[in-house]
């Protein structure tokens, strides 16, 4: 059942997308915001970092089974659409797309100073001197790795386990994008939150970067042998354990270098080189990124409908046999 609904929920998110007041992002931001002002201080910062990490997961994952469980007391009807509305807002198809596009218009438009400000909207980098290579980098590089964290990521969890499993996620998710920093700050107590996300994206990056190499079109014809070693061993090279396998995917099947220096204020900072850079970085680029995007989602929603159909299937003629 929740495949059938994952499936609705992944169509309304596409065509509707987030509400533009509210979100419940911002409540569990709220909580990990108000948690990290009074734990993060003193002495065993690591364990305070770890009961905010669980507190936040907890109250994010009982509050939605609880809304769930009593939509279906009530009538399953309601149970249905609850489902189908938490996991639509659970994901970040279209959000994600609107963001980059904005970038691209403003390229479009030779507005540089615009797509500089908009780029900065979605990265933590310095934006006020890029160049448009280095402006679409940031777009493509955002889109790859939150095509996961932002969308596949949360659809396997709802696939497997409904609007629950997809909030479980969030949680997780959201921690690690507030608090899992590695500064005097966060490094202590955004440690548990750091490795609670990289073990919860370990599947869904992967799985993502595979489908990558082999549902979307590469640019330059390697063998898929070539393309799948090149994809494996530049992924590694990515400070994140999990980044680098939707990264170096999206590099090696558009033909781009992704990585390079990065500047955070008066720090620059050098991200290892992923790819070849067989074309030069340009706004289509971004729009081949969000395509990969779309073309990954659809084909995780078929897969999941198609084993829900044998399973299925399976369980009724078992029954008779």
């Amino acid at each position: 059942m929740y495949t059938l609904l994952t499936a609705i929920a992944i169509l309304l998110d596409r065509l509707v997308g987030d509400p533009k007041s509210w979100h419940p992002v911002i409540w569990i931001g709220q909580l990990i915001s108000f948690l990290e002002e009074h734990l993060n201080e003193g002495g065993a910062r690591k364990l305070k970092g770890a009961i905010a990490a669980l507190t936040v997961i907890v109250a994010t994952t009982a509050i939605v089974y609880g809304i769930t469980t009593f939509a279906a007391q009530i009538h399953v009807v309601l149970w249905l659409i609850v489902e189908v509305l938490l996991i639509s807002l659970a994901l970040a198809q279209k959000s994600l797309k609107e963001s980059a596009y904005v970038v691209a218009d403003a390229l479009e438009a030779n507005d540089m100073t615009e797509a500089r400000t908009k780029l900065g909207w979605i990265v933590g980098r310095d934006t006020s001197h890029l160049d448009e290579p280095e402006i679409v980098r940031g777009v493509v590089e955002t889109v790859s790795e939150n095509t996961s964290d932002g969308v596949t990521a949360p659809l396997l969890f709802a696939l497997c386990f409904g609007a629950t499993g997809a909030w479980f996620y969030k949680a997780i998710n959201t921690l690690d994008s507030m608090i899992a920093y590695k500064n005097e700050r966060y490094e202590q107590f955004g440690y548990v939150a750091a490795k609670l996300d990289d073990v919860a994206n370990f599947i869904p990056s992967r799985l993502t970067g595979f489908l990558l190499l082999i549902a979307t079109k590469a640019v330059y014809k390697q063998p898929f042998r070539e393309r799948f070693a090149n994809w494996r061993s530049h992924a590694k090279l990515h400070p994140s354990p999990n980044s680098g396998y939707l990264e170096a995917a999206t590099a090696w099947q558009l033909g781009i270098r992704l990585g390079g220096y990065n500047r955070y204020g008066a720090r620059e900072s050098f991200r290892a080189y992923m790819g070849e850079p067989y074309e030069i970085l340009q706004r289509k680029h971004i729009e081949a990124a969000v395509a990969h995007m779309h073309r990954v989602v659809l084909l995780i929603t078929l897969g999941g409908v198609f084993i829900y159909a044998i399973s299925r299937t399976w369980s009724e003629s078992s029954f008779f046999i």
